[in-house]
């Protein structure tokens, strides 16, 4: 399925949380930091969370997995979120996006990664950012976050001496970072579907080939709008982020749009490896066909002079001749060899 929704029935009241069987019990990672220290605790949801802001420095809550709707509206009332924007943590999938609201920025991305045995994850990862905090949202554990907080225990990070919005953009840039290594892997993909469609096509090839375009449709239909969020924080003023993090944030464009400028090209290449199939298997197919051909024109005459000497009539004058049987067989042959001689001197027959 393309595209598949997972919203509430159709007519309910906004900011409806539906949250859906299966969907993983959220694990949540917080660090508290400043400038000199950084506290890091993991929980189940079970705290309160009241003391999050009873001392100085930023706060960023992640929020791994969406299978507690109490924890959610306590998410929400705890830092003010909006019900429209909770309503779109759990609705996935969402466009990439940014939303500006009175007291924070909602920003949806999408994360892109290649998981063990070259399948491909897409999740859906939801950031608020506020005045002193980042509150993230994914859909399950794991994600390619790692990086920001090895950086986050480093006292010589710049994310410990800037505001919540620099880690927004170092979680942002994490995640298109994370769409070149699934890049990589399509192209490797296509050169090796490339080369196999040429030598040795086949049934898989085919639906390998739909596989590999089938994720940069997904990769197009997440990047296109995942510039224009980026954009939008560039080019729209916010006291949330300042211009500090703008020119950091051009960089992030600026891999996006290459990122994107990629997935097209590959998308062209998967056309032309589907083209070159056709063409190749279609060649092979009228290769087998103008060798049956070829033989079945060499035979015509020679059924003919068999049907026309099998027949029993009595005033056949050749049946009667002691020499009748060898000198049909020497004609015969000599149709065919000339047959075959006049259609390798054309090209038909053993030519390139």
């Amino acid at each position: 399925m393309i595209f598949h929704k997972k919203h509430h029935q159709s007519g309910a009241r906004p900011g409806t949380l539906h949250i859906h069987e299966g969907w993983p019990p959220p694990k949540i990672l917080v660090f508290r930091y400043t400038l000199e220290n950084v506290e890091e605790w993991e929980t189940d949801g079970s705290d309160t969370f009241e003391s999050l802001f009873d001392q100085p420095g930023q706060v960023w809550v992640d929020v791994q997995g969406l299978g507690d709707e109490a924890l959610l509206r306590r998410m929400a009332d705890l830092f003010n979120l909006h019900p429209l924007a909770v309503e779109d943590v759990v609705s996935v999938p969402q466009r990439p996006k940014t939303e500006p609201y009175k007291d924070f920025i909602f920003l949806v991305t999408r994360m892109i990664a290649v998981l063990d045995g070259a399948a491909i994850e897409n999740e859906q990862i939801s950031i608020f950012l506020g005045k002193h905090f980042v509150l993230t949202f994914q859909e399950r554990p794991g994600d390619c976050f790692e990086p920001v907080r090895q950086r986050l225990r480093n006292p010589d990070s710049r994310i410990r001496s800037s505001g919540p919005d620099y880690l927004a953009y170092a979680l942002l840039d994490a995640v298109v970072d994370g769409y070149y290594p699934v890049i990589e892997r399509l192209g490797d993909q296509l050169a090796e579907l490339e080369e196999e469609s040429l030598e040795r096509p086949s049934k898989n090839t085919l639906r390998a080939t739909n596989k590999v375009r089938m994720t940069l449709l997904l990769m197009r239909r997440v990047l296109w709008p995942q510039r224009e969020a980026i954009n939008s924080l560039i080019r729209d003023e916010n006291s949330l982020v300042t211009e500090n993090v703008r020119l950091f944030l051009r960089d992030t464009h600026d891999h996006c749009t290459q990122v994107a400028e990629v997935v097209e090209s590959y998308r062209e290449l998967v056309s032309a490896v589907a083209n070159t199939y056709l063409t190749v298997v279609s060649n092979r197919t009228n290769e087998v066909m103008k060798v049956l051909t070829i033989m079945a024109s060499i035979f015509i005459p020679l059924t003919f002079m068999a049907g026309v000497y099998g027949m029993n009539f009595e005033y056949m004058p050749e049946l009667h001749f002691r020499y009748s049987y060898p000198l049909l067989w020497v004609a015969m042959l000599a149709v065919g060899l000339s047959m075959v001689y006049y259609f390798r001197r054309k090209g038909w027959l053993g030519g390139e």
